[in-house]
């Protein structure tokens, strides 16, 4: 695992990766479907025990409000998304998330992460029935448009399909075609479940970023060597200050 002093270094690289990315996302013309994406988001107070040996207890909120925020600006930037629901009762994450054009729901089953995707999808589809949707975690923050588009590409071919996260054991994303309800059952070895309940997984090369959640310390590097968004860079190198 990188030391800090090392994020650090790549946190200064975050900035030429982010114009990197809008040169590839530019490269993209406009696919012929445009996805309705969810993103569930957990009070903040609440987010990322798991990063306890990387980040204290001031940190780990602050960093998954700028892991929230890089991913849905990363996920609206795409040629593919139509549009972003996030889901989530915290008013300070809401606030920031509306800013960037999300919508916001409020997740008012209170019942957990796969209830807050199904009532996000019921939401999304009353407002477009025909939409096409994604469930997409809020922990991306090397999220990259251009692999987010060519992911929800291949996920067009298929009732439901899904890919699975860095590590081959959990999800990152969901889809479900119009007509196909979501059947969201995140958390663990979601993978697993995923694939037992028929949805298809996508295999594709060169969508790291797509797949690179952040649970750990040793997560948080490997995004960090990708290439983070701004938020979370500067969130990084701020610490648990106010930015």
């Amino acid at each position: 695992m990188r030391t800090d002093g090392e994020l650090a270094t790549d946190a200064i690289r975050a900035t030429d990766a982010t114009a990197a990315t809008a040169a590839t996302t530019a490269a993209w013309s406009d696919p012929p479907v445009r996805w309705s994406l969810i993103v569930p988001l957990k009070p903040l107070a609440l987010a990322k025990s798991r990063l306890s040996a990387a980040a204290d207890a001031l940190l780990r909120p602050r960093l998954a409000l700028a892991f929230a925020l890089d991913t849905v600006a990363a996920a609206l930037a795409s040629p593919a998304v139509a549009d972003v629901s996030v889901v989530t009762d915290d008013p300070a994450a809401a606030a920031g998330l509306a800013a960037l054009g999300a919508r916001i729901v409020p997740d008012s089953p209170g019942a957990g992460l796969n209830a807050a995707l199904a009532h996000g999808a019921r939401t999304v589809r009353s407002l477009r029935p025909g939409a096409p949707l994604a469930a997409l975690n809020a922990d991306l923050p090397a999220l990259r448009p251009g692999e987010l588009a060519r992911v929800l590409t291949r996920a067009s071919a298929f009732p439901r399909a899904f890919l699975t996260d860095a590590a081959g054991i959990g999800t990152t994303l969901l889809t479900a075609a119009p007509g196909s309800e979501l059947q969201p059952t995140f958390g663990g070895p979601s993978r697993c479940r995923h694939l037992a309940s028929g949805a298809v997984e996508i295999v594709l090369d060169g969508v790291d970023s797509v797949r690179q959640d952040v649970d750990t310390g040793a997560d948080l590097a490997a995004a960090f060597a990708l290439g983070v968004g701004p938020r979370t860079a500067e969130r990084w190198a701020a610490g648990a200050r106010a930015v």
